[in-house]
This record gives C-alpha cells, structure tokens and sequence, in this order.
C-alpha cells in the first residue's frame, strides 16, 4: 500500500515549551493609556526575532518525537516491527529530542562579540549576562548551551592541561579537572559576576608560555607583549561551558563565543572541531575599521568556503554617524562600508549587515522600539531566523519522512507475511468443511511435509550467514581504527618529531587520499554485498515463499566529504607561514590527537552505517524465518484440535478471519499515523500561529497585572 501525504492525529501547540510566565522578566515602561494589545506587542518587539522561530521548532520537533514514540509502540505491540527498525526508531527519536541549533560567533579581539550575544540573546536577563566592558573581552572559547541532566554551572577547564595528550573531547568526559561554579539563574548580578570568570588571564615566563604553545620564537609578532617582569599574560582557561536554563537555549539553541585569532591558530579542535560543527557563523567586524589583515585571515582560514552558513556583522555602526552629514551622507557612508566589506570577502552584498550592537542592547533594556530599529540588529535577526530555522526544519523532515517511510514498509512486509499464512490456513480449513477425519489427517501429512520442505532452506541459510559475514568482514576491515592507526603511524614516521616541515603537505595529502580510498573500497563492499544478497534474496523468495526486500546500501559519499573538508582545513597549516609559526611541541602533539580524533569519528560513523545496514538484512531473514515456521507450528496444532473436536473447525475458522480483520485494522491505523507524521514534517513548525499565540498570552497576562506605573511582563 503506497504511503499517502501522511494529516495530524494529535494538537501540538505549545508542547514541551516553557509557559511564557516562566520566563525571564523584561521591563517595560507601562503607560495606562496605551491599549493591551500595544503593550503585548511592544514586550514582543524587545524579544529576540529568534525565540518564536526556535519556540515553534522545538515544539515541532517534540511532537514528531511523540508521535513517532506512539507509532513504534503501537507497532510493536502488534508485532509489525522487528528489532532493527526499533532500533532505527529509537535512534531518530533521540536525535528530535536532543538536537541543537548551534551558532558560532567568529571575530578578532574587541570587535563586540559578546555585546552582540548579549543583545541578540539575553537581554530579557535585563542586563549583560557575558562580560562585555572595555578591557573585559572573552580569553577563551565560550559555549553557551543547556542540559537539563546537569545544574546550572560555569565549567572552566584550566589551561595547564594543554600540556597534557587528552584532547577537548576527552576532557569532557573528565569533568574532575575543570573548575566548577555553580550559577543561580535568578541572580543575574551574581550570574555576570560568575561569567567575568572567561575573561580571567595569568601571569607566566616565556618559557611556560612556550610550553602552553602560547608562544612562537619563530613568528614574534602574534606572541602576547612582554611585561616589565618579564613575563606575559595567558588565558587563565583553556575552554569554557556555561550551563545555563535560558528559555532559547532550552530549546536547542548552542552559542560558541570564540576569543580572538590567536586563540582560533592555536586551539586545533575550535578551528576543526567546534567551528565545523556550527549550522551558522557569525563573522563580527568593526564598521570603522573594516576587514583588516587579522580579520582577513580569519576569514581565509577558517571561515570562508568551509560550507557553513556565514553572516558577517559590521558592528558598532554608530560610530560612522558624523554629526556634521546630514542623514543620508550618513546612510551611504554605512552603505559603502557594507559594499567594500563583502567586495574584500567575495560575498553578496546581502549577506552583511551594519549592527550597532550596543545601542540594540540598550534599546531592549529601556523597552525603546525606535532605537532597535536604528541599531539595525532586527534586520540581522531576520536572516537568521529566515535561513537558520528553515534549513534545520527541512534536515530533520527528510529524515523523520525516510524513517516513517522505512518504519511502514518493515510493518507492511510483516504485515504480508502474516496475512498470506492466514490465508493459506483459511484455504485449509475451508476445504475441510464436510470432509472426514481421514481428510484432516491427510491435511495433517502436507502440512508436515511442507515444514519438512520449508526447513529445507536452513542450510541455505546458514552458507548465506556465512558469505555475508566474511564480505561484511572485508568491508568493515578497510573502516577499522587499526587501519586508521596505521596510516597516521605512517605519516608520523615520514615526518619524524615535526609536523610541520617541507614533506609535511604532501605527506599529509597522501595520507588523505589513502584514507578516501579505504571508503572507496569499503563502499565497493557494500556494493558487492548488495549484488549477493539481492540475488540470494530473489532466489529464497521464489522458492520458500519468502517476501525479503534489501534497503538500499549506505550512502559513505558524505563521509569522503568530511574527509575531504578536513583535508583542506589542516592544509592550510601546512602553508610556509603558518608551519613555522605552529611548528613548536605543544602544538605538534595537540594537532596530532585532534587529527586522530576528528578521523575516528568518522570512520567509527561510517563503519556504523554499514554494520546497521547488514544487521537489518540479518535480522530480516532471521525475522521472517522464524514467522513462518510458527506459522506452520499455528497450522498444525489448528488440524490436531480439528482432529481432536467436533465443531472445532467452525470456532477456528473463525478465528483466522478475525485475526486477518485486525491485522487490516492495525495497518490502516498504523498507515494514519504515518501520515499524521509525514503531514506534521512537511508542514515544518507553526511559527506565524506561536508569535499570535503569544501576543494574546501576554496580552492576557498584562490584563491580569495591570494596576501600577510599571509594569515586569513575565
């Protein structure tokens, strides 16, 4: 039955999210003579143009994980999913529940990150939440996030452990060293207080700073200046995580505070790890510098063809308004600024805008309408929420609509399978009626010779285990970690004690292209694989009755491009500048982990997908063997009661016919249900009915308080 454009069963408006009431207040001048629905709109006007875009996105993505919860369950208590598509259910329900919108924020020092952070996100905190004063800029890689398995919390991993072999992934998991301090959402004084902690620096020697891989004797001018004792001033952490319950980053939202070029150069798993990782990166200038040199090679380096969304902001435009140009000198000055940024970049012109960052967070501050408007960042907003937010939308409904898809047809072959051994014991039972005991038992010896036949196939299916495992062997040998050891061994061995010298980007090619080939030939595995099995399973269908169908193999072309975009991100430190800059222990050892790291991640990911896809054609044979000798099983203990009982005919007949009625119950059901999914993932969040919602929840809510001067909006 073919799946139709799947309506929705059940109202998801609003679920899973945090009442309105529940979040943080936002101060608004209230004027008794301005009407209720002003008021509403206005407290909507000084929230972030994001929160009713993620709102309708995470309550969209709950629902989906709901529904899909309701149709596995449902499923399997009919005995229409095996275990493989369970898993595979299960899996994409853990990714609806956990999944992140991450955005990056990119920039050199003192071009007003944090200030825009503050702005874009946490100004109904009611004031700066990240430091963002003259003087206080951010001093290490920041990630704003939220997990409700943990307390609120500030970690702050030491910078002491660069010289340590863990990389940034392991130290996660070893949270012991970090330093903790445990933040109370409440007190926003306290809360700013705790977050300077990111802007903390020490005092070392050169030596230690050298050692930290802080400092270059061989590129002098990107080290920290020297102090009158001698020594210099390093970050005191080396990775921040704040844990904190803000209503956008309850609701999947991830912000990544970076700290500057030096910081980007030489922390190998930001530039690879964290940044790669981002759906959006915003790249912030100074609208009165423009791009300069140190700007030009972030941008060049680790921003610019990366294949992540990247908005560039030319903050604090305020400082372009000369009091003496009238307003439109003023507008075409801005403009021109905007045009030569993007020209420098080679972007449209679109995809930049003039912020002023400070003036916007103050607006939402003083409940000022008009001065957002002139700081410009509603304009900002709007791309991201008209990019983001639509881009996620469409990831996650293609793969919810191929796993409903998928979930479906497991249930209909089973479904197939059950309603032909239905209809092969209502055959039977039909042409019983008036016949004699000596009937039955002939009945009795086919069925016994038709089990005899059908385990015949056993042995066919033990030398089909067989084939399958030792070419599922081959294919998951060119993907193993030791395969992978042994090219990165290789490489260091051809490189010696230094990463970085004149062999370093060939050797380093080679080693990627070796790597790309190994999922070339385990891909051509996967092929063969799917040659054997598709003919084997044509062959064990027309002979035993069998209704096996094989997915298709997986698809590793997304692997080789990780690979590929990882070959050209560690490229660019092989270039003769960056490789003498970089070519110092500290650095050798932690690009070294990283590249390690970054590689088994993909290679244990691709032989996943592999291993899932086997396990599935396995666990179908084995699903649909064991099916039909119950069947057999059910058909001759129906004739040996038969034989046993007069009028048990009838009574069983009965029976089948019941069950083969509820079995086209439970798919017509169950196809309803897919339908109400793939309906629900099409349609994408209800963003325009939420912001509606919203103005008459807060338009009720300003009915209830009404009574004073001022009015705190909750």
């Amino acid at each position: 039955m073919p799946l139709l454009g799947f309506p929705t069963l059940f109202s998801h408006a609003g679920a899973g999210r945090p009442p309105l009431r529940e979040r943080a207040p936002c101060h608004v001048p209230f004027d008794a003579d301005m009407p209720i629905s002003s008021v509403a709109e206005q407290q909507l006007a000084m929230q972030p143009f994001l929160a009713p875009g993620l709102d309708a996105l995470a309550d969209w993505r709950l629902a989906m994980e709901r529904d899909l919860a309701l149709l596995e369950r449902y499923l399997l208590d009919a005995d229409l999913l095996d275990p493989a598509a369970q898993s595979a259910s299960q899996s994409l329900r853990q990714r609806l529940a956990s999944d992140k919108l991450v955005i990056a924020f990119v920039a050199e020092f003192s071009r007003g990150k944090s200030e825009l952070i503050n702005a874009i996100f946490f100004a109904d905190a009611g004031r700066r939440v990240l430091p963002a004063t003259p003087g206080r800029t951010t001093m290490c890689p920041v990630e704003l996030c939220w997990d409700d398995r943990e307390l609120p919390t500030l970690d702050l991993l030491p910078i002491e452990t660069r010289r340590e072999a863990a990389s940034l992934v392991e130290w996660r998991a070893q949270r012991d060293r970090w330093k903790r301090l445990t933040l109370d959402p409440s007190d926003t004084e306290g809360l700013a207080r705790s977050l300077n902690e990111v802007t903390a620096t020490r005092l070392v020697t050169v030596d230690e700073a050298r050692t930290l891989g802080l400092w270059s004797d061989q590129s002098p001018s990107d080290n920290p200046p020297l102090q009158a004792d001698g020594r210099v001033e390093v970050p005191a952490w080396r990775h921040a995580i704040i844990n904190y319950p803000h209503p956008l980053l309850q609701r999947g939202l991830v912000v990544v505070d970076t700290p500057g070029l030096n910081a980007i150069g030489t922390e190998p798993e930001l530039t690879l790890g964290l940044l790669p990782s981002a759906h959006a990166a915003l790249f912030v200038l100074g609208a009165d510098t423009g791009v300069t040199r140190s700007d030009l090679d972030i941008w060049n380096d680790h921003l610019g063809g990366q294949g992540l969304a990247s908005f560039v902001v030319l903050n604090k435009v305020d400082t372009l308004a000369d009091p003496l140009a009238t307003p439109a000198e003023r507008e075409r000055a801005v403009e021109r600024q905007c045009a030569d940024t993007a020209a420098t970049l080679g972007i449209p012109r679109g995809r930049v805008f003039p912020v002023s960052a400070r003036q916007a967070l103050a607006a939402r501050l003083a409940g000022d309408e008009a001065g957002l408007a002139a700081s410009r960042l509603p304009a900002l907003e709007a791309a991201l929420n008209a990019d983001l937010l639509p881009q996620r939308q469409q990831v996650l409904s293609r793969t919810v609509i191929s796993g409903v898809q998928s979930m479906i047809e497991h249930a209909t072959r089973r479904l197939r399978d059950q309603r032909r051994g239905n209809a092969e014991q209502m055959l039977e039972l039909r042409s019983l009626r008036g016949k004699s005991g000596s009937r039955v038992a002939q009945m009795l010896v086919r069925v016994q010779a038709d089990t005899e036949e059908f385990e015949r196939c056993a042995s066919r299916l033990t030398a089909l285990r067989s084939v399958h495992l030792r070419m599922l062997r081959d294919a998951l040998h060119a993907l193993s970690s030791d395969r992978l050891r042994e090219a990165v061994a290789s490489l260091q061995a051809s490189l010696g004690n230094s990463w970085f010298n004149l062999k370093a980007r060939s050797a380093f090619e080679a080693l990627c292209q070796g790597l790309l080939a190994q999922v070339d030939r385990a891909a051509h595995q996967c092929a063969e694989i799917d040659q054997m099995l598709q003919a084997t399973f044509k062959q064990l269908n027309a002979e035993f009755g069998f209704t096996l169908a094989l997915t298709p193999p997986p698809d590793l072309a997304p692997f080789r491009e990780e690979l590929q975009l990882i070959e050209k991100g560690y490229g660019r430190y092989f270039s003769v500048t960056r490789s003498i800059r970089m070519n110092g222990p500290a650095f050798n050892d932690q690009f070294q982990r990283m590249l390690m790291s970054k590689l088994r991640v993909i290679f244990e990911n691709a032989s996943a997908e592999v291993e899932s896809w086997n396990q599935m054609a396995s666990q179908q044979i084995d699903g649909q063997f064991k099916d039909r000798r119950r069947g057999f099983k059910r058909r001759r203990e129906a004739l040996e009661r038969i034989q046993q009982a007069t009028g048990e005919l009838e009574h069983r007949l009965a029976e089948v016919e019941q069950q083969d009625a509820r079995l086209m119950e439970v798919i017509e059901q169950a196809y309803a249900q897919a339908n109400e999914l793939h309906q629900l993932a099409q349609r994408g969040p209800a963003t325009e009915s939420l912001l509606r919602d919203a103005v008459d929840t807060e338009a009720g809510t300003v009915s209830l308080l009404a009574g004073g001067t001022d009015l705190v909006l909750p």
